[in-house]
């Protein structure tokens, strides 16, 4: 039983095709590290453009997985699409970072990735 994520909504979309599933899967750990590396770089820089262009991104995918910290990813999002500079978000971040390295490296030794 998954820890770090959940597949619901994943077997749902899927209409239970494992193989479906197992692509998924693989595209999460291809895309979503990738976007949260921009995040963790973008969010210190106040880049506020490239914060929400990469959470932006990552959201459908940690919402499908389950991931306890898509609603931090949505506090990140808003930070950059309205240019919040009054706004300390860096403990968000750090959840999201956190989440998604939990949920990533639980994906791939379930998946086999």
């Amino acid at each position: 039983m998954p820890e770090h994520y959940k597949l619901d909504r994943v077997r749902e979309m899927a209409d239970n095709d494992e193989d479906f599933v197992m692509a998924l899967a693989a595209a999460f750990i291809d895309e979503v590290p990738v976007d949260a590396d921009r995040l963790r770089k973008a969010v210190p820089e106040n880049d506020y453009y490239e914060a929400y262009q990469a959470a932006h991104k990552m959201k459908p995918t940690l919402e499908l997985f389950g991931l306890t910290a898509y609603h931090a990813l949505i506090e990140v999002q808003d930070w950059g699409k309205y240019e919040q500079s009054d706004k300390d978000i860096s403990a968000q971040l750090e959840k999201v970072l956190d989440g998604v390295e939990k949920a990533t490296e639980e994906i791939k030794s379930d998946f086999d990735l």
